[in-house]
């Protein structure tokens, strides 16, 4: 990779990861562990860190790098790397916000851009997903409580994975029916965000709908249930991704069934099993093949991987079944070892670079 653009991925990526680490420490100190808060706004910054700094960082930065032709388009995750250390740091006030916003609006015209190369099923859904993560911060800004717009970023992440195991899904030839069903899921969930904006409840069980229908479309027709039979880092990638698909099933179920909520356990298991047990799980899979590609690096897969997986839906079974049987102790270890799987994922990718240099 060209050394003018290593400058700019190895700290905007740094950054990313330090916002995974602080949206971590943030989550625990809102689960109820009683340790130091760092600055007085982490705890209520968590979602955003998770979603805006580590994911919207991470996400711009490799879209800039596959599009490093056009160099504007490295200041979306420029934007929101800013905006995550001033939250991180719980300085700037309602700048890090901005920021941040400005960023996802970036993001939207670096898929505009996409679309004029390539317009496709898949880049569609993808750019679909930033305009969600855009309209979510917009709706931060002017102050909407988390919970009413919490459903714009899960959407924002919800459709930039999708859209992306759609593209991969080509080789497949699958049919334009096939095609036309996955279409479909995507416009339940975001009518189903229109609709909250207005009804919270009855938006969050149409999107719930969306969500499900479109967890079963993955189950079904992705390229994973075909390479969960390979060996070494595909069978991994695959692992990580038809788990993560059970988990967005269930969190389709409890969004039918559960409804809008504001808080409480039901709520926090709605949420975690989209963020952690689909979205990270997702990261988990992906993390070998972007790190490497976007820092220019090498990366040595190791089985080791398997224990940061195991751990975090282990976990995550620990925290949403104290969540739905009020067992508070049992939710609060859970999200500790969530954490501490984050960590270990953390520790096993940079492990895997090192042991690729001394090979």
């Amino acid at each position: 990779m060209d050394t003018r653009f290593n400058r700019l991925t190895f700290p905007l990526m740094g950054i990313g990861i330090a916002s995974l680490i602080f949206a971590g420490w943030g989550g625990l100190l809102r689960i109820g562990f009683q340790w130091p808060a760092l600055q007085p706004t982490l705890p209520m910054s968590h979602g955003v860190l998770m979603v805006g700094g580590f994911l919207g960082t991470v996400i711009g930065v490799e879209r800039a790098v596959a599009l490093k032709r056009y160099k504007w388009t490295f200041l979306s995750p420029i934007l929101t790397a800013i905006g995550t250390l001033l939250l991180m740091f719980g300085v700037g006030g309602s700048v890090g916000p901005v920021l941040i916003t400005l960023g996802s609006v970036g993001l939207v015209a670096v898929f505009g851009l996409i679309l004029r190369i390539h317009t496709a099923d898949y880049t569609l859904a993808m750019g679909s997903g930033s305009v969600l993560w855009m309209v979510g911060n917009v709706l931060w800004l002017l102050g909407w409580p988390v919970y009413t717009l919490v459903g714009w970023w899960g959407g924002f992440l919800l459709m930039t994975i999708a859209g992306e195991r759609l593209e991969l899904d080509r080789i497949l030839r699958l049919s334009k029916q096939v095609v036309r069903y996955f279409l479909i899921t995507t416009v339940i969930y975001i009518g189903g965000l229109v609709v909250s904006l207005f009804a919270l409840d009855l938006g969050t069980r149409i999107s719930g709908v969306g969500m499900l229908t479109m967890a079963l479309w993955m189950l079904r027709y992705d390229i994973a249930r075909y390479t969960i039979k390979k060996e070494g880092i595909t069978q991994f990638i695959a692992a990580c991704l038809l788990v993560g698909y059970v988990w967005l099933v269930i969190s389709g179920l409890m969004m039918l069934g559960f409804g809008g909520l504001a808080a409480g356990p039901y709520y926090d298991a709605m949420l975690h099993t989209l963020f952690i047990g689909f979205v990270i799980s997702m990261i988990f899979g992906h993390a070998p093949i972007i790190f490497p590609a976007v820092l220019g690096v090498g990366f040595k897969f190791h089985r080791f991987f398997y224990t940061h997986l195991a751990l975090l839906h282990l976990a995550l079974i620990m925290r949403v079944a104290g969540d739905l049987l009020a067992w508070g102790a049992l939710r609060e270890w859970g999200g500790f070892f969530n954490a501490i799987a984050i960590l270990l994922f953390v520790f096993n990718t940079a492990l895997a670079v090192v042991l690729d240099g001394r090979d």
